[in-house]
């Protein structure tokens, strides 16, 4: 069976509500023909994400004799590739800058660009991702890290070479990659002859300090922290404004105060996962999943965004609705591997929503939802663009 085509770009939501109803795991290639196994319903994909016999480490990979990758070594060695207790060192290293109450303390700045990028925005037509979605998750994170503002012109593109399928993709995101590596070891450099007040001042005290952090993790690591909190933020904001736009009776009831700007978002996690995918997982033994038989070394790759929409687990599953039982989607995964930046992209996104709605009493498409553009990727459910008049 052919999963990952042109009928899954078009219609994602529908193609796996098919997938679900045929059976909970369908074996296929990904678009690079390697073989895998895809998991669809929720209960197997909440099971699949906490299960010690899936690994995260490539190392582990069986499919074809070898796990292919054009993510280069230099930039390998970070929590997406790591299994405890590896992956337990590196996120405590990191997990203080994520904590709910430095993130708190955030909260000011984040305010402050928000306002920025509001202020700047010409109306009374402005492309929203452009205008905000794109900027403030940027901005935010490389404020966390310390990437100086003249070092981030380039980081969007390098971002979309490295998510996009389509042909010729593969050497754009290795030389995307190679940038990025010249350019964080740059950094790196610079910052250890004169470190500032950011995280990855911190990271390199750390790797300085002990040989708790190699420096191959120092490097892989903060591209993770820049690449993932960049991507998802952007994705998040979009998508949660744009279930707004498509159901103006729910940013009535926000205006209103009867529905919160944290009831929008976590809702639109569920209905609109930013990370369609899970991380690939190998099996580590001979195992089955939903019934279905796996291979030691098969990968696996678990869809969080079919997930958040099986009709066992959410009652009317596709409709949007802010005031359903909160929490259970899986857009941020589940078990250790938990998303370390779930709770910076909550807060940029509230923030987001909540000074845009608070600005503008009237907001909505500028054009038809049928004409809205989504990147060409099975990796991540993202607008290119979202126009909107107010």
């Amino acid at each position: 069976m052919d999963i990952f085509n042109d009928e899954l770009f078009a219609d994602p939501h529908g193609r796996y509500s098919q997938l679900r109803a045929a059976g909970p795991v369908h074996q296929t290639t990904t678009p690079d023909r390697e073989p895998v196994w895809v998991v669809t319903r929720y209960g197997d994909v909440r099971e699949a994400l906490a299960d010690p016999r899936l690994s995260l480490n490539k190392a582990n990979a069986r499919t074809s004799g070898e796990y292919t990758s054009s993510m280069p070594p230099e930039l390998d060695a970070h929590l997406l590739n790591m299994d405890a207790p590896d992956h337990t060192r590196l996120r405590r290293l990191v997990s203080k800058a994520f904590t709910p109450r430095h993130l708190e303390s955030l909260r000011e700045r984040i305010q402050a660009i928000t306002d920025d990028l509001l202020d700047a925005a010409d109306g009374p037509s402005v492309d929203l991702i452009e205008t905000l979605a794109n900027p403030l998750p940027m901005e935010v994170i490389c404020e966390l890290l310390g990437i100086p503002a003249e070092g981030r012109r380039d980081f969007r593109a390098w971002t979309s070479s490295l998510m996009s399928p389509m042909p010729g993709a593969a050497a754009d995101s290795r030389e995307a990659m190679r940038s990025m590596y010249r350019f964080l070891v740059g950094l790196i450099a610079d910052k250890r002859s004169e470190p500032t007040d950011d995280l990855l001042s911190a990271m390199i005290e750390a790797r300085d300090e002990d040989d708790s952090l190699g420096e191959p993790e120092l490097v892989s690591m903060a591209f993770l922290l820049l690449f993932a909190g960049y991507d998802n933020g952007v994705n998040l904001i979009a998508n949660a404004a744009l279930a707004l736009l498509l159901h103006p009776e729910q940013m009535t009831a926000v205006r209103a105060g009867t529905t919160s700007v944290r009831a929008v978002v976590e809702e639109a996690l569920r209905w609109n996962a930013p990370f369609p995918l899970g991380v690939r997982r190998f099996a580590l033994e001979d195992l089955t999943i939903g019934g279905v038989p796996i291979p030691a070394g098969g990968r696996v790759w678990v869809s969080l965004i079919s997930a958040n929409r099986d009709e066992q687990q959410f009652p009317r599953a596709n409709e949007f609705d802010p005031a359903r039982a909160p929490g259970g989607h899986l857009a941020f995964g589940h078990g250790i591997h938990y998303c370390l930046g779930a709770p910076l992209a909550r807060l940029e996104a509230e923030i987001a929503l909540a000074s845009l709605l608070t600005r503008h009493s009237h907001i909505e498409m500028a054009t038809p939802v049928s004409k809205l553009e989504w990147w060409p990727s099975f990796h991540k459910r993202g607008l290119r663009c979202l126009p909107v008049t107010w």
